[in-house]
């Protein structure tokens, strides 16, 4: 059985087809340990994106609420 899994992986490793395959999972492998050894760094980046575009909707919203209020006509006395 080993030296048939010993041929199989020669074979799998002489193949071009097997080595795009291969190319890709080392790349996903480097992403992923990439992504643990900065995952405090990355967390932290995205809260603070996250916290940004959330404050910039809220004055969006607002402005857009006051404009509206402006466009509005006036209560006659």
């Amino acid at each position: 059985m080993g030296k048939q899994l010993k041929e199989a992986w020669l074979r799998f490793w002489k193949e071009e087809d097997g080595l795009g395959t291969l190319e890709i999972l080392l790349i996903i492998a480097v992403l992923i340990i990439i992504a643990i050894a900065f995952r405090k760094w990355i967390m932290k980046w995205l809260g603070e994106l996250f916290n940004k575009a959330d404050e910039q909707l809220k004055i969006e919203k607002d402005s857009i609420r006051n404009d509206g209020d402006s466009l509005s006509p006036k209560p006659s006395k």
